[in-house]
């Protein structure tokens, strides 16, 4: 598949006035057209930070250590501000988490979706509003004509999402990053949104990066996903990879705190808290949680061991020398259900 944006070696860091946090530790990863990576890990994994360094919009205290993040043959990072600009929303396009405080109260919702087409001279005001309306009526909002004319605070927040996704569409973008987007939902919207999100995907050709802290959210929407713990991606594979044959101990732990109801066993917080990334441990980050960790875990960084052509993580459990370590239950079930389907899939075939 042909590779629309690659991030390599990439290492932000944030100024305080005591100290440096080291937010994001070197990662690499790629997307491809028309894929959906989805990027996964507690909150101050360093998620959120590695997509506001794609878009630009880091703020004043963040220093970018190193790296690269090239789309369309150049490094986004060498850009200028008025390069950033032409780029940010007309090829990169942002849905944050919040879509109260991504909206202006006191701006109507048609403005705010016209805005971007008609101070980037794309369309006339009229083309705009008659283009607002047909994506507020694509992304599910009745009565769009009339509506165009409300307020934020007019919508529910499913609604308010909704619009936020029509401004993020308005300018035809390649890469559709998704921060968060349905975590303030309730459960039926969030399905909603999310099924929204997976129909605008395949009828705008997009690719699109998810990042969210709860694995259960991309289950059904992502191609691959990307576990990251402490500003470091730990592990990386399809879905199918992370779902079933998971191989971090952070993993496991993602997916035993996942509700499932079919799974007999009780679901499991993960103890402790994430590492001070002012001074990161030396070893793996997770080792102080990890009820797996070997010694050398607080010794020694795990490279990234590739498991097979699409799935890699960064544990020393798959060293070659390292005792064997049974996955976690709730993970051997998932796995012989998958498996079970499959089978009766082919005998009915």
């Amino acid at each position: 598949m042909e590779k629309i944006l690659s991030v390599k070696d990439l290492a932000v860091s944030f100024k305080t006035p005591s100290d440096k946090v080291q937010a994001v530790r070197g990662i690499d990863f790629t997307l491809s057209r028309g894929e959906t990576l989805a990027i996964v890990g507690e909150s101050g994994s360093g998620k959120s930070v590695t997509s506001k360094a794609i878009l630009g919009i880091l703020s004043g205290n963040a220093v970018v250590e190193k790296g690269e993040i090239l789309y369309g043959g150049k490094d986004i990072l060498k850009l200028s501000e008025k390069e950033m600009c032409r780029l940010r929303g007309d090829r990169i396009a942002m849905i944050f988490q919040d879509p109260m405080s991504s909206l202006n109260p006191i701006v109507k919702v048609g403005k705010q979706i016209t805005e971007a087409m008609v101070l980037k001279g794309k369309l006339s005001k009229s083309a705009a509003k008659e283009r607002a309306i047909k994506l507020m009526e694509e992304v599910g909002i009745p009565d769009a004509r009339t509506r165009y004319e409300r307020y934020p605070f007019e919508f529910s927040g499913g609604m308010r999402q909704r619009i936020v996704i029509a401004i993020a569409l308005a300018a035809e973008p390649e890469i559709l990053i998704c921060d968060e987007p349905t975590t303030a939902l309730d459960v039926t919207i969030q399905a909603q949104i999310l099924e929204l999100l997976e129909k605008l995907k395949r009828e705008h050709r997009l690719s699109m990066i998810f990042i969210t802290h709860d694995l259960g959210v991309v289950a059904n929407i992502a191609d691959r996903i990307a576990v990251m713990y402490a500003g470091k991606i730990v592990e990386l594979g399809t879905a199918e990879d992370i779902f079933y044959r998971a191989a971090h101990p952070y993993t496991w732990a993602l997916l035993s705190s996942v509700p499932d109801l079919e799974t007999t066993e009780t679901l499991e917080a993960i103890p402790g808290v994430p590492p001070d990334m002012t001074s990161p441990p030396i070893g793996d980050a997770f080792a102080e949680r990890n009820k797996y960790a070997l010694e050398i875990d607080f010794e020694v960084m795990p490279p990234m061991f590739r498991i097979s052509q699409t799935h890699s993580a960064a544990t020393w459990l798959l060293h070659p020398d390292a005792p064997k370590v049974r996955e976690p239950r709730i993970i051997r079930e998932r796995r012989q259900r998958m498996e079970k389907m499959r089978g009766d899939e082919h005998g009915e075939g």
